[in-house]
C-alpha cells in the first residue's frame, strides 16, 4: 500500500485535486447547456466515479506488500472494520446528494457563484470539525484566518453575483418584449431527451448566425437550449439547493475522517483503521448506489419541470456521453487524491481544495461567457474574490500538520 508521507507530496496531491474538483462541474455545465438532460448526464458521470475509487483501491491500495497494522486493500475487505464502513458509506450518501443538487444550482445560480457558496459552507462547517477530529495537528494561527478568508471571499462572489444579474437584467430590458423570452424559440421535448439533436451556443453549431456573447440575445439563446429553464423562476429556489449542497459537503470530509483514522474508537482492539484507498473504495459505493436509484427514479418522475424520460431513451442517448464520462473520471481521481492528501497533511488542510471556485470560474469564463460585456463594478468585485481564494488557499495549505 502507498503511502503519502511528506508534506511536499499532500500538497502535490491538493493542487492536483483542486485542478480535477473545478474542472467536472464546469463539463456537466456545458452538456446542461447544450441540451442533455440531467439525468443521463448523472448517470454517466457516477460509472466513471466509481470506476476512479476502483482504479486506486486496485493501484494505490496494493502497491507493496500489506502489513498487520497497515493491511492492503484486498486484505481489508475481509476484515472486522464495519464501524469504518459505515462512516465512510456515510461520507459517499451526502457527498452524492451534494453533487446531485449541485448539477440543478448551476443553472439556477451560475457555475461560480454555487462553487463559491458550497465551497465557503464546506471550509466553515467542515474544516472545523475536521481541525478537532484531526488532534489540532493543523497550525490553529494559520488555520482559522484562511477560513476567514473564504468567508470574505463568500461575500464577495455574493456581490459579484448579484452585480452580475443586474448587468444582466439591464441587457435583458433593452429587448423586444421586456428581455422575455419567445416561446415559439424555445425546442420542444421529444419526451426521451431534451433538445434531440443538440447544438450547443459556445460553439455555435446550430446556425452561423451566432449572437455575440456577453449580449442579451446571447443569453436568451442560452436559455433556449439549455435542458434547465430558469427565466423566471425564484432565485430563493436556487440559493435553496445551493445551501442544501453546502451543507452536504460540509459533511462528507469528516465521514471520512472518521472512517480512516476512528477518533470515536469504534473499531475492536487490534483491528487496523481502514486504509484510505479501502475507505474510498467503500465511499464511492455509497455514492454509487444512490445516484443510480435518485436518477433512474428522476428519468421517470422529473423535478423541475423537465421532460420525462426512460431508461432505454439513456442507453441511446450518446449526445456528450463522453464528456460525462469524463467528469466522472475527474471528480473521482479529484476526491481520491484529496482524501490521499488528508491523510498525510491533515484534512483540515486538505479542504484547501475548497478553492476549487477558482478553476470553476475561470472554465465559466473561457467557456461559457460569464461575465462578458460587465459592468466595471462587476470585474472589481470579481479580482477580489479570485483574489481572496488565491489567499485562502495559500493560508490552509501552510497551516498544514503531519499526522504521526
Amino acid at each position: 500500500m502507498y503511502l503519502v508521507e511528506s508534506k511536499g507530496g499532500a500538497i502535490g496531491c491538493m493542487l492536483l485535486s483542486l485542478f480535477f474538483l473545478g474542472t467536472w462541474p464546469a463539463i456537466l455545465t456545458l452538456l446542461e447547456r447544450r441540451g442533455r438532460l440531467p439525468q443521463h448526464t448523472y448517470l454517466d458521470y457516477t460509472i466513471t466515479n466509481l470506476v476512479a475509487a476502483v482504479i486506486i483501491a486496485f493501484t494505490f491500495g496494493q502497491i507493496h506488500a500489506g502489513t498487520p497494522e497497515a493491511p492492503n486493500f484486498l486484505q481489508q475487505l475481509s476484515q472486522d472494520n464495519w464501524s469504518s464502513v459505515l462512516f465512510a458509506m456515510a461520507g459517499g450518501i451526502v457527498l452524492s446528494l451534494g453533487n446531485l443538487a449541485t448539477q440543478y444550482a448551476w443553472a439556477f445560480v451560475g457555475l461560480s457563484v454555487t462553487e463559491v457558496v458550497t465551497c465557503s459552507i464546506t471550509v466553515v462547517i467542515g474544516t472545523t470539525l475536521n481541525y478537532f477530529l484531526d488532534g489540532k495537528i493543523n497550525r490553529a494561527e494559520i488555520l482559522f484566518p484562511g477560513v476567514g478568508c473564504f468567508l470574505i471571499a463568500v461575500c464577495l462572489g455574493s456581490a459579484v453575483h448579484a452585480s452580475n444579474a443586474a448587468d444582466d437584467r439591464r441587457k435583458l430590458n433593452n429587448l423586444p418584449g421586456n428581455g422575455k423570452v419567445d416561446a415559439r424559440a424555445i425546442y420542444v421535448y421529444n419526451g426521451t431527451t431534451a433538445n434531440e439533436g443538440p447544438k450547443d451556443v459556445e460553439n455555435g453549431n446550430e446556425s452561423n448566425d451566432k449572437a455575440e456573447v456577453g449580449t442579451a440575445d446571447f443569453l436568451v439563446e442560452v436559455e433556449n437550449k439549455r435542458s434547465i429553464k430558469v427565466f423566471g423562476r425564484s432565485p430563493i429556489l436556487g440559493l435553496s439547493i445551493t445551501f442544501f449542497a453546502g451543507f452536504c459537503f460540509s459533511l462528507f470530509s469528516p465521514a471520512f475522517n472518521l472512517a480512516t483514522n476512528d477518533q470515536w474508537h469504534t473499531l475492536k482492539e487490534g483491528v487496523p483503521h481502514l486504509s484510505v484507498y479501502t475507505a474510498f473504495f467503500y465511499f464511492s459505493v455509497s455514492c454509487f448506489i444512490v445516484a443510480i436509484i435518485l436518477n433512474i427514479s428522476f428519468l421517470y418522475r422529473p423535478v423541475l419541470n423537465l421532460p420525462k424520460t426512460s431508461f432505454k431513451a439513456y442507453l441511446n442517448d450518446w449526445n456528450g456521453r463522453g464528456w460525462a464520462l469524463l467528469a466522472g473520471l475527474l471528480c473521482g481521481f479529484g476526491n481520491g487524491l484529496q482524501f490521499m492528501g488528508g491523510q498525510a497533511a491533515g484534512y483540515a488542510a486538505a479542504d484547501a481544495v475548497q478553492a476549487l471556485p477558482l478553476v470553476s470560474t475561470f472554465w465559466g469564463v473561457i467557456i461559457f461567457g460569464e461575465y462578458r460585456r460587465s459592468s466595471r463594478k462587476t470585474y472589481v468585485l470579481l479580482f477580489g474574490m479570485l483574489f481572496m481564494f488565491i489567499v485562502a488557499v495559500g493560508v490552509l495549505m501552510a497551516s498544514s500538520g503531519h499526522r504521526k
